[in-house]
């Protein structure tokens, strides 16, 4: 009797990681389909020829990968819940003071969201990605665990930390042990058209990294957007207020909050004798914190909430030591992570000042490459 092939639905960017992804599963033994997902039409951002990412080029390439690989190839239209949930996630969290990381947002709700959900539907074992990461057996075999990829220097566990026990169940990383040269290296030898492309930028739907002109052309006349990160005292963020000291007395005027964050020392527009960082947001009276003094900017603990504990089934009751990493390109530093049982949120105490934690965006825990879990800096 013949056995039937597992089902593996695998996300095609229209990269070479994801198309790499796709052909080691097939090797692997999965029947499967590639699934590219429309996440903006393109007028709604500004298509420009030379986008690595989301495009509608990009969708001809994965259709063009999968044609190679002698797979099927589907677009899915998610706009309406990317628009939602990560680009108005991504502006109303500016417009509140915060800095969001619409990366996480987008794993969240779209990848481990909406797509495993439409896959498991259909019949699908297994969703594949091309993230960096690592799924891995824990407690015998009794729970999944997320580990670092072994090429650190893309590993994508920071943008990761939210998936589920039935998520990592039924997902498959199959770049967890591979280098970037290696991947391309595949891609040539298995003549997929993505082999040479170049890599994707973070905020895909930004425009050349302008997110300033970006959430203009989101609030528009100021209609304003969700509250999702907390309310502002001037609906988008992009209203005129003042640069004030820690005691409240003017020193100029910002052209609002949403330009700034945390730690930031260019592009203030004001001058002060001296270098001038950002100490504070403060969206209620959209006014900007401003010192001359950086140790200012630095702290040793930060709150944490929404937090999703990978490595355990409930918050651990005692101080847990951990290394924590506050931004995706910071360096993990040894904390104590304290979970308060009233209302599931999290202390972290750093074991020396880290320099300007954001809020908004993510710390996430970790016990050498095993990533414990994380939450949203508050």
């Amino acid at each position: 009797m013949a056995t039937t092939k597992p089902k593996a639905m695998v996300a095609m960017s229209g990269g070479v990681d994801s198309s790499v992804a796709a052909l080691l599963a097939q090797r692997a033994g999965y029947d499967c389909v590639g699934v590219t997902m429309k996440l903006f039409a393109n007028e709604d951002v500004g298509e420009d020829a030379g986008r690595p990412c989301c495009s509608l080029a990009d969708a001809g390439d994965a259709a063009r990968a999968a044609v190679a690989l002698g797979i099927p190839h589907y677009v899915f239209d998610f706009t309406e819940e990317f628009r939602r949930d990560v680009i108005g996630r991504f502006a109303a969290a500016y417009a509140g003071g915060a800095t969001p990381n619409p990366c996480i947002d987008c794993n969240d709700y779209l990848k481990f969201g909406r797509l495993l959900a439409r896959a498991r539907q259909m019949g699908f074992d297994k969703l594949v990605t091309g993230h960096y990461a690592r799924i891995i057996p824990v407690d015998d075999g009794a729970r999944w665990g997320l580990a670092r990829a072994a090429y650190r220097e893309k590993d994508q566990t920071y943008f990761l930390y939210t998936m589920t026990q039935d998520q990592l169940a039924h997902t498959l990383f199959p770049l967890a042990d591979l280098t970037k040269p290696e991947v391309r290296a595949l891609a040539a030898e298995a003549g997929l058209p993505t082999a040479a492309k170049r890599e994707s930028q973070d905020i895909c739907f930004v425009r050349d990294g302008d997110y300033q002109a970006f959430l203009e052309q989101y609030f528009g006349t100021g209609t304003g957007g969700s509250d999702t990160f907390g309310g502002t005292g001037n609906q988008n963020g992009l209203s005129p207020g003042n640069f004030v000291d820690a005691d409240g007395c003017v020193l100029g005027r910002h052209g609002g909050i949403a330009r700034y964050t945390i730690g930031q020392r260019k592009g203030l527009g004001v001058a002060l004798g001296r270098p001038a960082y950002v100490a504070e947001i403060r969206p209620d009276t959209n006014e900007v914190v401003l010192v001359t003094d950086e140790s200012a900017v630095f702290c040793d603990t930060i709150q944490v909430e929404d937090v999703n504990w990978i490595a355990f089934a409930a918050p651990p009751r005692e101080p847990l030591r951990a290394q924590v990493q506050i931004r995706y390109a910071a360096p993990p530093v040894p904390a104590t992570i304290t979970a308060q049982a009233r209302d599931g949120t999290v202390t972290v105490t750093f074991g020396a000042p880290v320099r300007a934690p954001a809020r908004g965006q993510a710390a996430v825990f970790y016990d050498g490459d095993v990533c414990l879990g994380g939450g949203r800096i508050v």
